[in-house]
């Protein structure tokens, strides 16, 4: 036994550790991409006295970005199926940060909306280049962590924006927010081709030992077989069974687990991107706050949903053995509980601010798994098409959300909003009940 140990040990010291690097150029890009979508919120209340709109009218520019990032989800991943991703993702890249930096010269409303619904187009592919990589550069083990990581990122993003925002607006107005916000973009791009080839063999950085070891059940659909943990009746409740792998587009888009996950996402990511658009407008107008409170205060969502996306995928790897449903149902009935939280919540700075970071952390316990459940059905080939459509559906759900909030808050009041989230999160629940939890189908013997 001690010699086996140590044998163990001696190979994992051998091992080189690069798809860490690949990981950290992943959250550093994601993070600036997703904080070139989330300025818009600490500068939706200067744009609409400029322009004089309504907040139906800013709802739909909210909404243009996340219309087109849908539209754009399906053929990005069918393009990522055939094309290099080490090209595909500098490209997006790029193109992210030169519409970031024409929003800023726009000068009539019309112009805004027509370059948040590029922005939408530009950023589509970025997000399936990330998780294509991942399902590339981690063994199955660590791709719930690795997941949660990246989609930590757009938080981390989102927690950023508000406060830099709003330190370049009092500095310089919103104009030159984004387009000092579109700088960082193209410098990444270039370190993207440099740092992140299409897999670990393709990287001269990575030794056999770590490529064995990624390669060790890549694919929950391939490799040696593994012991599984028995949950008993948690098991029998999450209908926790092996299924056939997905193998052509065709499949999936004929399966119901993929359709499932996909729309639980959809009304999950309509509340993310509604905190995201107009917590700062709610924070200045109802609660009062100064607009740098108001720029630190926006963030903590999003601070508390980087440690709930790191501390949900280590749970759902590690604990849960790579079931991905019950991190789901938690986020979904715990989002549910922080709106009507919100509701009631006080005109207090400390209280409204943990109450905000509460919320971003238990919404996003099981918001990595909505990503991480298709690799657990599909192969190599055709996880992005997978990926493409769950994203597809919670990106629709990204531009209807913020709209139905802006023509909300003209009729009503932000109790009618945060009663639509709280059955957003119920209806998320419902169809999360309807999937099955994928087992990882054991390899013949060699």
């Amino acid at each position: 036994m001690t010699e086996f140990a140590t044998t163990d040990v001696a190979a994992q010291s051998a091992r080189s550790k690069y798809r860490w690097i690949v990981l950290a150029v992943i959250v550093v890009v994601y993070m600036l991409a997703a904080a070139d979508r989330a300025n818009i919120g600490i500068a939706l209340p200067y744009i609409q006295k400029e322009f004089g709109a309504t907040n139906a009218q800013a709802g739909l520019l909210v909404s243009a970005f996340f219309l087109f990032y849908s539209l754009g989800q399906i053929p990005a991943g069918f393009l990522l199926s055939r094309a290099s991703v080490r090209v595909v993702a500098p490209v997006s890249i790029a193109l992210t940060s030169i519409v970031t930096l024409l929003i800023g010269t726009a000068h009539n409303f019309g112009l805004l909306k027509i370059y948040r619904s590029a922005l939408g187009i530009a950023e589509a592919a970025l997000p399936l280049s990330m998780l294509s990589t991942i399902n590339r550069w981690f063994p199955a083990g660590e791709k719930g962590l690795a997941t949660g990581a990246f989609l930590s990122a757009a938080k981390m993003g989102a927690v950023i924006a508000p406060p830099i925002g709003a330190a370049l607006i009092l500095l310089d107005g919103w104009r030159t927010m984004f387009i000092a916000f579109a700088i960082p973009g193209v410098l990444m791009a270039l370190l993207w081709w440099w740092l992140v080839p299409n897999d670990p063999r393709s990287s001269s950085r990575v030794n056999e030992a770590e490529v064995e070891h990624i390669e060790d059940n890549t694919l929950t659909r391939s490799g040696p077989a593994r012991t599984h943990k028995d949950f008993g009746a948690l098991d029998r409740a999450l209908r926790y069974e092996q299924t056939p792998p997905l193998e052509t587009s065709r499949s999936v888009f004929a399966s119901w687990n993929v359709w499932g996950c996909g729309l639980a996402y959809l009304l999950m990511t309509g509340v993310v991107n509604v905190l995201l658009a107009w917590l700062p407008k709610y924070l200045g107008e109802v609660k009062h706050f100064e607009l740098m409170q108001v720029g630190l205060v926006a963030s903590l969502p999003f601070a508390g949903g980087v440690l709930g996306n790191i501390v949900g995928g280590w749970f759902s790897d590690k604990i849960l053995d790579r079931r991905r449903k019950p991190t789901m149902m938690i986020s979904a009935v715990a989002t549910c509980l922080m709106m009507v939280a919100l509701v009631y919540a006080p005109n207090d700075l400390l209280a409204v601010s943990l109450l905000l970071f509460g919320t971003g952390f238990l919404l996003n316990i099981g918001y990595s798994s909505f990503s991480v459940y298709s690799m657990g059905l599909t192969t190599r080939k055709t996880y992005p098409v997978a990926a493409s459509l769950v994203n597809s559906a919670g990106q629709a759900g990204g531009a209807i959300a913020p709209l139905v909030t802006g023509i909300l808050l003209d009729s009503y009041s932000w109790t009618a909003v945060f009663i639509f989230l709280g059955i957003c999160s119920l209806g998320a629940l419902a169809f999360v009940l309807t999937i099955s939890e994928p087992a990882a189908l054991p390899s013949e013997p060699a």
